[in-house]
């Protein structure tokens, strides 16, 4: 049975404190170096076979802590979007960015991740002095002043709000093409390759939204596209 004085997995009290606190060990060295404005950065929707890479950049006050922002991939929707709600309230100020599934196909899904995130960072409304990015250097985002964290989304505190304003904004967004395109089950699914989604494309054929450089998409693409209704 677990302790009633646990958390999550059996976590203490304490131990999220800790834990929590941990999550600005990277800012924190930053700022006691004169570094005021710093933005972390990530994305959603690398993926997915269906819809935009999305991207968030955001710039959280300083100390300011966002209670279960490290645990968003153990999160339901709804306990997301709710962070999410928190993070906008509180930040600074955050940027969202997408890449379509066309320049995806264009760029390749490594450079179009970057158009989103430079697309986010622009629409900053400060300018940041230094980029927290999830995962690799970045060069694409043209700047020596990034520092790239694998697994930054559940290490930094905010690359971990980015990353739930990037799942959630997708999110939205994914819902929305649904209701145009209710045969594939981008509301449940998001636009993976899950088995609905890929009998749905065997059955109805690709829309304008899906990545055709993508496989099994591009075995796909002879097929008759769907247009909009």
């Amino acid at each position: 049975m677990r302790d009633s004085k646990s958390g999550a997995g059996g976590e203490s009290p304490a131990a999220a404190k800790r834990r929590l606190r941990n999550l600005l060990e990277i800012e924190r060295g930053f700022w006691s170096r004169g570094f005021h404005i710093i933005a972390g950065v990530d994305e959603a929707g690398r993926g997915p076979l269906a819809g935009p890479v999305v991207a968030a950049a955001v710039v959280m006050p300083p100390e300011y802590r966002v209670r279960g922002a490290n645990d968003s991939k153990a999160l339901d929707a709804r306990k997301r979007e709710a962070l999410a709600i928190r993070i906008v309230a509180k930040a600074q100020c955050f940027g969202i960015g997408a890449a379509s599934c066309r320049e995806i196909d264009r760029l390749n899904i490594r450079r179009a991740t970057a158009l989103a995130m430079n697309r986010a960072i622009a629409r900053l409304s400060m300018r940041p002095e230094h980029l927290l990015v999830d995962g690799l250097t970045m060069p694409e985002l043209g700047t020596d002043w990034q520092t790239a964290v694998v697994g930054g989304d559940a290490r930094v505190h905010s690359i971990a709000c980015a990353s739930i304003l990037a799942k959630v904004w997708r999110d939205r967004l994914m819902c929305r093409l649904a209701l145009r395109y209710p045969l594939y089950g981008w509301e449940r699914n998001k636009g993976y390759g899950t088995p609905e989604h890929l009998g749905a494309l065997r059955e109805h054929g690709l829309t304008p939204h899906h990545r055709r450089s993508f496989q099994p998409v591009e075995q796909l693409t002879l097929l008759p596209e769907i247009l909009a209704v």
